[in-house]
């Protein structure tokens, strides 16, 4: 392989990348906790951007419990979007064969 080709390549990777990225950091990803009483919101990027609370839950006083649905909903959703941009940069570097790795 030719370093000029070798070179084309991977602009169009590093162009490709940017794209996904760009593509991911507009989606959400929403994921739900104690039956949907606490749903949380997260970008692309896996960060935070929303938090429902259902007023419902908060009559139990059981503060601990609501700390733990919203540490898993938040979770959730942030794991939903850092699998989501690991399955969609696989599908770019899929089949590569890169020397040296």
């Amino acid at each position: 392989m030719n370093i000029a080709k070798m070179m084309k390549q991977a602009q169009k990777m590093q162009a490709d990348m940017a794209r996904i990225q760009e593509e991911l950091a507009k989606k959400t990803y929403e994921a739900t906790a104690g039956g949907g009483a606490v749903k949380a919101v997260a970008n692309g990027e896996g960060e935070l951007q929303s938090l429902t609370i259902d007023p419902a839950i908060l009559k139990d006083g059981d503060v601990e419990m609501l700390q733990d649905l919203i540490i898993t909903a938040v979770q959730e959703a942030s794991q939903s979007a850092k699998k989501e941009a690991q399955k969609e940069m696989g599908k770019l570097t899929a089949g590569m064969n890169i020397p040296g790795f």
